[in-house]
């Protein structure tokens, strides 16, 4: 559903903001009114990492007037292979102030300010309130979800992305959009994961090309959203498998119990349950002939090296969210993770699928607890 344009149209253009910004303006659908709402425009941006590096610099580039980068670390080595906004030399420094030094050096016309800190529930709302909109290129849970509460609290746009190994997810949140029904991320992931319940990129890995690919895009929902251009994606999220080159979309709508009801048909959590030590008596069953079933672990190939069920099978989220075609579903299937909030989302895509899905409850961390 179109949107009205976020920002109002600003001052006249200089002559070198035209001469700079000439390719962008000549698309019709902006024009010179769209290119000065963006020079008007006033952007936040949570993290100057993988994902917000090629967002500050896109927005940087196509004229954003005004843009603040909120990130609390300093640049180390590993950071360089998808954070592409610092350099070998800034090593060592606060990112707000080398990516604020990379964007003078792009754009010297434009605003940025810089808030050497961790975005929290607590400063939150204070330092978002200056802006029109938050792009969130946060890598923890806390951080985003209290994006999500500040952004709905102030009635304002919030742009998201994860990046994983090979997978991204993205989408636009805004609690009460000016049309249409709004949605936010407590709808779509209700409750943040349990601590160690998903790895982080330096845990899993993450491939430095797809970070610029997500930032781009999300620099281009930004775009649309102050000029009021082309269809945003407000309660669509975009999936995208760099592997296999493809991306699809998942469709959701607030529920008012502030749980995902995804219209593409997932349910919103596994039928049934187990715990781990039903499952050992299972196991011990089907090892003599009296059961059957697959036990399925959605975990990375690391944690499952380090740590596994025996005769459990390894298919980590990622794959099972691309092609659930891949699990073999004749069975019955018993799926865990570390705790359970992985698993849960298998076993919503495994149960549309038509699966008899269990999950371990607890994960094999009541696994390793069992008596």
């Amino acid at each position: 559903m179109p949107l009205p344009p976020l920002v109002d149209v600003g001052p006249e253009l200089t002559p070198e903001e035209v001469r700079r910004t000439s390719r962008q303006w000549m698309l019709s659908e902006l024009g010179e009114a769209g290119q000065r709402r963006l020079a008007a425009a006033r952007v936040l941006v949570i993290g100057a990492g993988g994902i917000g590096s090629p967002v500050l610099l896109y927005l940087t580039a196509a004229g954003v007037g005004t843009i603040g980068i909120i990130d609390d670390d300093r640049v180390e080595t590993s950071n360089l292979q998808r954070q592409v906004i610092h350099a070998m030399t800034d090593v060592g420094s606060l990112k707000v102030d080398s990516a604020a030094s990379t964007l003078a050096g792009l754009h010297p016309g434009i605003s940025v300010q810089t808030h050497p800190v961790r975005f929290d529930s607590d400063n939150g709302k204070g330092i978002a309130a200056g802006y029109d909109l938050v792009i969130d290129g946060s890598d923890n849970f806390d951080t985003r979800y209290a994006a999500d509460d500040v952004c709905a609290a102030l009635g304002i746009p919030l742009i998201w992305g994860a990046v994983l190994r090979f997978d991204a997810q993205l989408s636009v949140f805004w609690a009460h959009p000016p049309v249409g029904v709004g949605v936010r991320l407590r709808d779509l992931f209700p409750v943040p994961p349990a601590p160690g319940e998903v790895p982080s990129c330096s845990e899993a890995g993450v491939l430095g090309a797809l970070c610029g690919q997500a930032g781009a895009i999300m620099a281009a929902e930004a775009v649309k959203l102050i000029t009021g251009v082309g269809e945003s994606l407000l309660g669509r999220v975009l999936v995208i498998d760099a592997l296999s080159a493809r991306a699809r979309e998942v469709a959701i709508t607030a529920s008012p119990a502030g749980a995902t009801r995804a219209r593409a048909g997932e349910p919103a959590s596994a039928s049934a349950h187990i715990d781990a030590d039903a499952l050992a008596a299972r196991l011990a069953a089907r090892d003599r002939g009296e059961d059957s079933f697959l036990l399925l672990d959605v975990r990375e190939p690391s944690e499952h090296a380090e740590r596994a069920i025996p005769g459990s099978v390894l298919h980590p989220l990622g794959e099972v969210l691309r092609d659930p075609s891949t699990i073999d579903i004749a069975l019955p299937v018993i799926v865990h993770c570390l705790v359970e909030a992985r698993a849960e989302r298998a076993a919503a895509v495994l149960s549309a699928a038509g699966a008899d899905v269990t999950v371990l409850r607890g994960g094999i961390t009541a696994w390793g607890e069992r008596s």
